[in-house]
């Protein structure tokens, strides 16, 4: 008997009659074919299914053990005696005969990495990609923390029988085997790109099914932090025979006047035995649900296994643009129509907006002009590692957005869906970057694979096809490199002939794949840009990866016997401060501007230290998301609103006499400075820089006032303290939904007996979670610690702690609290917050 209890919701088709609208906001009924577990509620993810369409999220109730990369005893018997494949639905592992009583019950995404104690190796052999790595012990000299094993049983309903039945991976890091009902399914070797099998024939309908996937991290793609495990969803999508391409529908527009002209196009297979007349219907909806266009295409035969190319074109008068400032977004409805029936349907959003690059005035968006003003980013972050529930990715736009950024770079792979859903949704523009930089037949189907998967988003500005490439670039391998670059670029093009293509390139942009590029790129090297804008006059240029300025949040001491770097002016030797770097790229029109190395610390490259830093300091803000002071600088010159950052923070116990450096970031005319009340000047603000005092430390006050035509515009003060007291909790949002994977992010700081922020704290601090919700992840921000993601404790690092608390499926409220221990081990004074959970808002799937 299939369960549709209130857990079992399917995210089906939901079906559409005559000009019927599909509300933003719609939850599917619970209808016939439980997955078991908890509701399938849609996500924002991929293309939304209608009805007959069904797609259902198969993140909950998994089993999860360690194999072994070399004793094929502690790894289940996989390869014991090379007989794994002989004999199909042989492999136990994925039957319901197994007992995976011991397994851990867990839910996706999962990163197994993040949850691994770091290790070091004192003789000096330590393998630089583990040291790359963040020192997890992952690779084949540790098969027993290299390999994981997936478990989910399942229930399809006999009335599915005749429907194609897929299931679909976002990603999964990395080589990856699946097995369902003990049948060897397929194998996937890439830690980014989706993928997904056709389970039709393997399927028990009427009863239960089992997946097992097994998860080998030994390899990785890349040189940083990747994690280890299926870190994005997964999905089971059910469909009729006839049925549109993955990721074939696309819109494409251009603006004339004032109408935008829409392009149409998508792809219907056709699995069935029979030859089918089919059409389509389009329907262009606004944010609010109106319709604001339509558009049919005739009923033409489609053979059996032979795809159609379908097109046709409609017209928007009046088109609300995408921006950073307005991302006004629109739907795409598409259905096929069989002899009157709806046979398939998708819905994806889309943005109507111009993007183009000048060699002579920089980057124009909807033809004005607009500079770059942007971050690297890795997908990592603290508590979760590389698996991010999906409201963490927004949280993680809107730190970027506050210092003013407005586009980010996917360093150095296609990103996972609901990264770029929210730089959709919440306006940040994106430069999107393959993984590798390869003509081969798996480098492109990577590209294939991202070009269509992102084709539709708005926020999509320019392609990457790879990223500090130097044997393509010069030398030995020069012209391989341009007739990959070549293949590469024309692939774009065919697939997307909207959007420009480049890569991210450290050297001269003179020889190798740079021929090939529509943009061009640099990376740091402020003495190329100039001599190649005088040299080739026609190419466009931007900042492709830029500044590499380091610091540790908090500490204003460059001390290498603590790992730490001055909140100054910290820069690795091949990089630029921000004050260098964007002066450089904002003061030339001609440029588009760049993005910067990064915007969040990520796990991995420990620069500039090695052991035992385990993260990078290149972040903007830490691996938390707390600001660095570099934040403010940004925050100043990046955005319009009036801006004043003083720093450091006036705790110097022990320095009194001795001269601290005072900065000020700020957009204003000039800043006064005061110290216990005394001024000690007002110094002009120039463009793109900053203001400085030195001054013999005291207790007491800094004070700075910033003024603009003469009146005082803010003020900022920093104070010493006294000795931390009493723990603070705040909350990023007061209610989240009851969907088992919403998550609000807590900030613990701690106060003295005055009220005021303790901005050199360390204390250690345990939570305590009770009601509808737990405790998925916690972090600091401090590069060398090596404390647990994962325990319910963590110490505060320079007065900041991070907790990120997700909810179960249950309404009602939780209950956080914090307990901490004073410098003497005395408790501080504990704190407590709730959170509010509610019914599970409907949310909808988008491309």
């Amino acid at each position: 008997m299939v369960d549709t209890t209130r857990r079992t919701f399917i995210f089906a088709g939901i079906g559409l009659a005559g000009s019927c609208l599909l509300p933003r906001t719609l939850l599917a009924e619970a209808i016939g074919g439980a997955t078991g577990g908890k509701p399938s509620l849609p996500l924002q993810h991929g293309d939304t299914p209608v009805a007959p369409r069904e797609q259902w999220l198969l993140d909950f109730d998994w089993r999860f053990a360690f194999g072994n990369g070399c004793d094929p005893t502690k790894d289940f018997g996989y390869g014991f005696g090379q007989g794994d494949f002989s004999k199909t639905g042989d492999f136990k592992i994925a039957t319901t005969d197994f007992d995976d009583a011991g397994w851990h019950a867990l839910d996706l995404p999962h990163d197994w990495a993040v949850e691994l104690a770091p290790v070091h190796d004192d003789s000096g052999d330590d393998d630089t990609r583990l040291t790359s790595h963040g020192y997890k012990p992952l690779g084949r000299r540790y098969p027993a923390t290299s390999v994981g094993w997936y478990r989910r049983t399942f229930e399809i309903p006999a009335s599915d029988r005749g429907r194609r039945i897929w299931i679909e991976f976002d990603g999964a890091m990395r080589d990856i085997v699946l097995f369902v009902n003990g049948c060897f399914i397929g194998r996937h070797d890439d830690g980014y790109t989706p993928f997904r099998f056709d389970l039709s024939d393997f399927l028990n309908y009427g009863g239960k099914n089992v997946i097992a996937l097994r998860v080998d991290a030994s390899f990785g793609d890349g040189w940083f932090y990747e994690g280890a495990g299926i870190y994005r969803h997964v999905w089971l999508t059910k469909m009729d025979p006839v049925h549109l391409g993955r990721w074939e529908s696309v819109v494409r527009s251009t603006v004339e006047g004032d109408v935008a002209t829409l392009a149409l196009a998508t792809l219907i297979e056709n699995e069935g035995e029979h030859a089918v007349h089919a059409s389509l219907e389009w329907s262009i909806t606004d944010a609010s649900g109106r319709v604001v266009a339509h558009a049919t295409t005739p009923a033409q035969a489609i053979a059996p296994n032979t795809p159609a190319n379908c097109q046709t074109t409609a017209h928007v008068d009046a088109p609300q643009l995408w921006s950073p400032d307005e991302p006004h977004l629109y739907t795409a409805l598409v259905k096929v129509i069989v002899d009157g029936a709806t046979r398939d349907a998708e819905q994806f959003p889309f943005g109507v907006r111009t993007a183009a690059f000048d060699p002579d005035r920089g980057f124009f968006l909807n033809g004005k002009p607009l500079k770059i003003q942007g971050t690297c980013n890795h997908q990592d972050h603290a508590g979760v590692g590389a698996a991010l529930p999906d409201r963490l990715q927004s949280f993680r736009v809107g730190v970027l957005q506050g210092m003013g950024c407005n586009a980010v770079r996917t360093s150095h792979n296609m990103p996972t869906p609901e990264w770029v859903a929210a730089c959709d949704r919440m306006g940040m523009m994106m430069m999107c970057e393959t993984r590798h930089m390869s003509a081969s037949p798996s480098g492109m189907q990577q590209l294939d694979t991202m070009v269509k998967r992102y084709r539709n988003s708005p926020s999509v500005i320019l392609w990457s096809i790879g990223n500090e490439e130097w044997r393509l670039q010069k030398g030995a391998l020069e012209q391989q490199g341009e007739r990959i670059g070549a293949a590469m670029v024309g692939r774009c093009h065919e697939l997307d002939p909207t959007r420009v293509v480049s890569a991210a390139v450290n050297g001269d942009n003179e020889q190798g794949v740079s021929d090939a590029l529509d943009v061009i790129g640099f990376n740091y090297n402020l003495k190329y840009p100039d001599a190649f804008h005088k040299e080739h006059p026609r190419r466009a240029i931007y900042g492709s990866e830029t500044s590499s300025a380091i610091a540790t949040r908090g500490e204003y001491v460059t001390d290498p016997k603590k790992n730490t770097v001055n909140s100054y002016d910290g820069v690795v030797p091949w990089g630029e401060t921000p004050e260098q770097w964007w002066s450089f790229y904002g003061s030339r029109d001609w440029l588009a501007g760049g993005f910067a190395w990064t915007g969040f610390d990520y796990r991995g490259e420990p620069t500039p230290y090695g052991w035992p830093s385990v993260s990078s300091q290149f972040g903007i803000v830490d691996l938390c998301g707390f600001p660095k002071d570099y934040y403010y600088y940004y925050k100043a010159w990046w955005t319009k609103t009036p801006s004043l950052h003083l720093f450091p923070h006036w705790n110097w116990s022990g320095k009194e006499g001795q001269e601290i450096a005072v900065w000020a970031y700020t957009n204003l005319d000039e800043v006064e400075l005061l110290f216990n009340g005394r001024s000690l000047g007002i110094q002009q603000v120039p463009r793109f820089g900053h203001v400085q005092w030195k001054v013999a430390y005291a207790p007491g006050v800094i004070e700075a006032r910033g003024r603009r035509n003469g009146k005082v515009v803010l003020v900022e003060r920093r104070e010493t303290t006294g000795p931390a007291r009493k723990l603070r909790l705040a909350v990023d949002r007061a209610e989240i939904a009851a969907d088992g994977q919403d998550v609000a992010m807590i900030t613990v700081d701690v106060l003295d007996e005055h009220g005021r922020p303790v901005p050199t704290a360390d204390n250690k601090v345990t939570f305590r979670i009770s009601g509808a919700g737990r405790l998925i992840g916690v972090g600091n921000g401090d590069p060398n610690s090596h404390e647990s993601d994962k325990e319910p404790r963590r110490s505060l690092f320079n007065g900041l702690a991070q907790a990120i608390i997700q909810s179960t499926d249950s309404v009602g409220t939780i209950r956080i609290e914090a307990i901490g221990e004073g410098a003497t081990g005395s408790s501080l004074v504990p704190t407590s917050l709730t959170v509010t959970t509610r019914k599970a808002a409907p949310r909808l799937v988008v491309a």
